[in-house]
């Protein structure tokens, strides 16, 4: 059976809380007795070595110094320490002798500045005896007005605890061990809580990316952290928006597309029904609607392999360089006389020496075909459209189409790059628009790594800029 995740890791918070106490309390069960027994030993020597110094400032010499500080030193313990406490720390413990301990200031020993022991330290050195000078170099010296006058010597054994150490020991070792349990008890609530605060958010993406299998694509995972699962809670709801959204336009786009093919399908249709069952004769006007309404479909099914191929990043583009001042002339002369026609004054207007554009020229010059097309369709007679190009900063050129035809509701002009978006819906039906061809601009220029951007305001125009980089030659 797989464990959950929830288990694991109250496991690894319990596992690493359990190592930790038995590490503590095998260290301070280790080092608390030798520690303690040095710290007293210290104590003593330091208390030995005050009562030295006092000593010699007092009579100026060591004479009859042990018999002086014979009650300072003291005896033997009274008696051994209890059986138990032998049970407790063991035969083998550090000071014990058999059944009797010496006391620790017994461990120190006196040699005056001739180098024999006038306090002896037994049973190396006995009282009167030569202390080699190795062993006075590991020993204390004592300074008197700035004099050594003698040094102290520690025996190099210590004599271990006496019973009421052994007790406080023992009740460390007690308190040590109610710590430890405490500890990992601790450890297991809040390894518990953790885990599940851990794991809560996991399984709510769990759940969700069930639903999502199911079908159900906008999902929302609520997840109020800051930290990396947060951030992934946060990145799957946006993911879960973005396929939702992407779902959504893809089914509009398939009902755009019926909706699309149905008109002229239905024109086609109806005319060949009624030239076959013999209704109308085929005429050469018939035939020519029959042909306009073939070749919208075929435009219509261009655009579409064309935004296909741009999705899919499978769009060929030959790139040439261009002046910006060529490729605006000729986008000019091919609609001077459509504008004429309509009775809108087409201007073109160049801002100083341009550098060259790595560009597909006729890729471009369809996005510039589109906007010029819509600007004169939109525009009314004694309107004008106006074409632009100026170096702007950053290695890139902008390409200006502006017009001052009606403008774009402002609730319209974000949605007017998207796919069979109209913002007059009525107009583009009577002008035959499939709606494709912002978009198709948009994706043309965004394949050549520029990007485009419409500005607008009602009653007073509409402006399109390009932002192309110039880049270095290269063919696709």
């Amino acid at each position: 059976m797989t464990r959950s995740l929830t288990w694991k890791l109250t496991l690894s918070f319990l596992a690493v809380s359990l190592a930790v106490a038995l590490l503590v309390a095998v260290f301070i069960r280790l080092s608390n007795a030798g520690q303690l027994d040095r710290l007293v030993i210290e104590q003593q020597r330091s208390e030995f070595r005050s009562a030295l110094i006092a000593y010699y400032q007092t009579n100026g010499s060591w004479e009859g110094v042990q018999e002086n500080l014979l009650p300072w030193r003291g005896t033997a313990f009274p008696e051994p320490p209890h059986q138990a406490d032998v049970d407790t720390l063991g035969d083998g413990y550090p000071g014990f002798r058999g059944d009797s301990r010496r006391d620790r200031r017994e461990l120190f020993g006196l040699v005056n500045d001739a180098g024999m022991a006038v306090i002896p330290l037994l049973p190396d050195y006995p009282e009167g005896s030569s202390v080699p000078q190795d062993v006075l170099a590991q020993g204390e010296a004592i300074e008197v007005n700035g004099q050594v006058v003698g040094t102290i010597l520690t025996a190099s054994r210590p004599p271990g605890l006496n019973p009421a150490e052994i007790a406080f020991l023992q009740r460390t070792n007690f308190a040590l061990v109610l710590a430890s349990g405490g500890a990992v008890l601790v450890a297991l609530l809040v390894g518990v809580l953790l885990a599940r605060t851990l794991t809560r958010p996991l399984r709510a993406l769990t759940q969700a990316t069930h639903r999502m299998a199911g079908g159900e694509l906008e999902q929302e995972v609520l997840v109020k952290s800051g930290d990396e699962i947060g951030e992934l809670a946060a990145a799957f709801n946006q993911m879960s928006r973005e396929v939702a959204r992407a779902n959504k336009a893809r089914r509009q786009m398939t009902a755009d597309v019926a909706h699309e093919l149905r008109t002229p399908l239905t024109v086609i249709a109806g005319y060949i029904e009624s030239m076959r069952d013999g209704v109308l004769a085929p005429t050469p006007q018939r035939l020519s609607v029959i042909y306009a309404e073939i070749e919208h479909l075929q435009h219509l099914v261009g655009d579409l392999r064309t935004l296909t191929q741009a999705d899919a990043g499978q769009l060929k583009l030959n790139r040439q360089p261009i002046s910006p001042q060529e490729l605006l002339r000729q986008a000019f002369a091919a609609f001077e006389y459509q504008a004429a026609q309509k009775g809108v004054s087409l201007e073109m207007q160049l801002n100083g020496a341009l550098p060259a554009i790595t560009i597909d020229e006729s890729r471009i010059a369809q996005v510039l075909g589109n906007l010029l097309s819509n600007a004169l369709r939109y525009t009314p007679s004694g309107g004008r459209v106006t074409l632009a190009a100026a170096a702007s900063d950053g290695d890139r050129v902008t390409l200006t189409v502006q017009d001052t035809g009606p403008g774009i509701a402002p609730e319209d002009l974000p949605f007017i790059f998207n796919r069979f978006y109209r913002a007059d819906k009525s107009r583009a039906e009577e002008n035959g628009e499939s709606g494709l061809g912002l978009a198709i601009a948009k994706a043309l220029v965004e394949a050549h790594g520029g990007q485009i951007e419409a500005q607008s305001a009602l009653e007073k125009g509409t402006t399109f800029v390009i932002h192309l980089p110039t880049g270095s030659a290269k063919t696709e």
